[in-house]
């Protein structure tokens, strides 16, 4: 899988209808909503704007919404090129500003399709790294050292606390997560205290 690096965008016609393309990270099917929500209060186009997502590690939660356009012209076709890409926790939108002449549902298939590569073009990725969550306590007098190892493997910390020792959460890339646990061991020489292991 893979995952979107930076929002994109693009412009596509369609006679004289304007489709602005729009890709942005999400991480979940509520996000994703919210933000196409926040769009349709954003843009004065009469409506329309058509979203797709996919979620998850294998990108296996995903849903559209033809947002008032005939049903089964814009929101399923777009998923469909949006699960072409392999890309997953992505949010697609397309604003469409009617120029006038009517597409009929054939046009709209194609104008939406259209839209979709177009951004998908656009888009900078990158490989999907399955990460690993886990969390830790150490005595204050190990701290630094356990901290210059942190920083070294990758670790990215989500939680510090400082209380009776010091308590760290966080994640780092899976395949790493054993030589790091294994280190911290070491380091400790067995007075780590594990609170979650992944």
């Amino acid at each position: 899988m893979l995952i979107l690096k930076a929002p994109a965008q693009a412009e596509t016609m369609a006679k004289n209808s304007r489709f602005l393309a729009e890709l942005t990270a999400v991480s979940d099917p509520e996000s994703a909503r919210a933000l196409w929500r926040e769009r349709k209060s954003t843009y004065d186009n009469g409506g329309h704007i058509v979203y797709a997502f996919i979620a998850g590690p294998q990108g296996n939660v995903m849903g559209c919404s033809d947002d008032g356009e005939p049903s089964g012209t814009a929101g399923r076709p777009a998923l469909a090129v949006l699960k072409g890409s392999g890309i997953t926790d992505v949010l697609l939108t397309i604003a469409r500003w009617f120029g006038g002449t009517k597409l009929g549902t054939g046009g709209l298939v194609r104008a939406y399709s259209d839209a979709a590569k177009a951004v998908l073009a656009n888009a900078v990725t990158a490989e999907a790294i399955p990460m690993a969550e886990f969390g830790f306590a150490v005595e204050y007098e190990l701290y630094e050292r356990v901290r210059r190892l942190l920083d070294a493997s990758g670790f990215v910390t989500g939680r510090e606390e400082f209380g009776s020792d010091v308590s760290l959460e966080g994640s780092l890339p899976e395949k790493e997560l054993p030589r790091l646990q294994r280190e911290l061991e070491e380091l400790s020489r067995g007075r780590i205290r594990w609170l979650r292991k992944s």
